[in-house]
């Protein structure tokens, strides 16, 4: 039995694209690197445009990236760096992940869907890692994010995993991830928008 679910269908090949576009919220190389290893054993097809995927320089390279990227978030400084950089670049990798598995759409259909839910969906997740990683900061000094970077890691390697086996299951819990960050970030611009109304009311009240 084949447990890595090819994509057969339109509705199939959304589910497995969206679930490992949202991946790349958590990390960015993480999700093309197994997809690479997927395609590269004969158990992912990629669309024709991304058959370079599956070979064995880049199935190397991604390699390479991906140890990069898991040490730089160990470094105190350097992963609050990333983050600000990370959050375009999820957005991208996310389309770009999206786009090589819907191979039952048209060429307009599946960039588009890439672009608008693909692209979209890795940013929600990674700004929810953000919210996160910045709690983790204010609460422990940044004593924690390791912890945070741990975790970030095994939902990158998890959901991966998991998009390909039940993608159904796997878009489930990444939509519930995108659904926290999105709601913290609300919460973060009411309360920003709260304390700026209250410094312009003392200050004309001092004015008056």
């Amino acid at each position: 039995m084949e447990l890595i679910q090819t994509p057969s269908s339109a509705l199939l090949s959304i589910l497995i694209g969206l679930g490992l576009s949202a991946s790349c919220g958590f990390r960015i190389f993480v999700p093309p690197f197994i997809i690479s290893l997927a395609a590269l054993s004969g158990h992912l097809e990629l669309s024709e445009s991304f058959a370079w995927m599956s070979t064995l320089p880049a199935v190397t390279a991604l390699g390479a990236a991906v140890a990069l990227e898991i040490g730089a978030y160990y470094l105190p400084v350097l992963d609050h760096f990333l983050d600000t950089v990370a959050a375009p670049a999820a957005v991208v990798a996310g389309t770009i992940v999206s786009a090589s598995i819907f191979t039952e759409l048209s060429p307009m259909m599946s960039w588009s869907l890439a672009l608008i839910a693909g692209g979209g969906i890795a940013g929600a997740v990674h700004v929810a890692m953000a919210f996160i990683r910045g709690g983790s900061t204010m609460l422990t000094a940044g004593l924690g994010n390791p912890l945070v970077a741990t975790a970030e890691l095994g939902g990158a390697v998890g959901t991966s995993i998991l998009s390909l086996v039940m993608p159904g299951l796997a878009l489930v819990v990444v939509l519930t991830v995108a659904g926290v960050g999105v709601r913290q970030w609300r919460v973060k611009s009411r309360s920003k928008e709260t304390e700026v109304s209250s410094e312009l009311n003392v200050a004309d009240d001092s004015i008056s």
